[in-house]
């Protein structure tokens, strides 16, 4: 690492003006001063290290901060912890203007301007979510890396060979496993580029499709008492118990998906009317009525536990308290759920998805139709629901053939 110089008039307090705008950053966005006060150490150290390599704060980049406290972080109780704290100082001081931003290469200039139409178009005429975006982007992202590495993206030159090399590349880091997001993914990708006419055929039809038999299992579930003994736990958790048991209470009832839940804003609940905004997928808004217990336990959380400027109902305990950022935040409730009542999850992966599987079990074996299933579960195809005809015993009992023993004629 070059050794940089240290500007002359420099004095030992150069610090100080910067520590005051970074902890007023920080109380202004609701840290607490427990968070504050390590975060102002931390930085304080990462100074003296500046000193001892006579850095100057407008030569600190985030590559260089890293660098510096690449040995330092087994003083830290999470791991990276430092690292991340002196990459928000760097980009505070940028945010200053002591630090000066990095000037793009035409590469990331062109890639930067591919990006912003690829987004549009899979949110305009696609209706994807600003996640699944995100994750369509990175590994399109990959792909070029793979493809070009530094160089110019010519996607002129992209051949089907390059698809099946990155696929194989991406997929054998790893042991074999079914994900389908990948392909899905690049044929979105490559969609686009047959769409604006970067390419002269569609490459999306040479991305290879992954087997995935789903109709060969029946929906994994859990039984009406298992679904009341998690909600039971999670109501009585110490931290976070009215926010997570009105997130569950809402999969669990209506069976929303968690990145469903994760998007509500306090403006979606209609109290006077008892409804429910709901967006969905493909940018799709419903209104479900709301079920009493559910209002009862969005009241309580908004009333006793929810401290937060932002306007998603569902925020986080730390300081920001901003929105969450994906659906996980379920699963792992979950996890801790299953743990604390001792159930036995139905199927390896704890997934949130799980609770609305129980409840289109639950209304099929109530004697509810599949259209009233679709309607509740919002699926845009009836394919999507003929699924849980299989949970249905007593109905299928009654077109079941008898099974033959000897000396039957038929």
């Amino acid at each position: 690492m070059t050794r940089l110089t240290v500007s002359a008039c420099r004095s030992p307090n150069w610090l100080d003006p910067y520590l005051s705008s970074f902890e007023e950053m920080l109380i202004g966005k609701k840290y607490s001063p427990a968070t504050i006060k390590p975060y102002l150490v931390l930085v304080q150290r990462l100074a003296r290290l500046m000193d001892a390599d006579g850095i100057a704060p407008e030569a600190l980049t985030t590559e260089l901060a890293a660098f510096l406290v690449r040995d330092e972080e087994r003083y830290c109780k999470r791991q990276n912890k430092f690292k991340n704290i002196a990459k928000r100082f760097v980009e505070h001081l940028t945010e200053l203007g002591v630090v000066p931003a990095l000037v793009p290469t035409t590469q990331q200039i062109a890639r930067r301007e591919f990006r912003v139409g690829y987004e549009d178009y899979l949110d305009r005429q696609r209706g994807l979510s600003q996640r699944t975006i995100g994750h369509a982007w990175g590994f399109a992202n990959r792909f070029f890396d793979f493809r070009f590495g530094t160089n110019d993206i010519d996607l002129a030159a992209l051949a089907p060979d390059d698809i099946i090399s990155f696929l194989q590349n991406l997929l054998t880091a790893k042991p074999p496993y079914r994900d389908k997001t990948p392909s899905t993914h690049l044929r979105s990708l490559f969609q686009y580029l047959f769409k604006i006419g970067a390419t002269k055929v569609n490459l999306a039809l040479c991305v290879p499709s992954v087997a995935q038999r789903w109709d060969a299992r029946l929906p994994r579930y859990l039984s009406p008492d298992q679904i009341e003994a998690i909600l039971a736990s999670v109501r009585t958790k110490q931290k976070n118990g009215a926010r997570d048991y009105a997130m569950i209470l809402l999969m669990a009832r209506l069976g929303l998906r968690a990145p469903e839940v994760i998007v509500i804003q306090l403006d979606d609940i209609d109290w006077r009317a008892g409804e429910l905004l709901v967006r969905g997928k493909g940018k799709r808004h419903d209104r479900l009525p709301l079920p009493h217990d559910v209002g009862e336990a969005l009241a309580a959380y908004i009333r006793h536990e929810r401290v937060s400027t932002s306007r998603t109902l569902f925020v986080k305990r730390r300081a920001p308290n901003g929105p969450f950022e994906c659906g996980e935040v379920a699963n792992n409730i979950l996890k801790g759920a299953f743990a604390a009542t001792g159930i036995k999850p139905p199927s390896p992966y704890v997934g949130s998805h799980v609770l609305r599987h129980s409840l289109a079990t639950s209304m099929v074996r109530k004697g509810a139709s599949l259209a009233e299933v679709g309607d509740v579960l919002r699926h845009r195809s009836r394919a999507s629901t003929m699924i849980y005809a299989k949970m249905d015993i007593d109905g299928l009992r009654t077109i079941a053939q008898t099974w033959p023993v000897a000396g039957d004629v038929t």
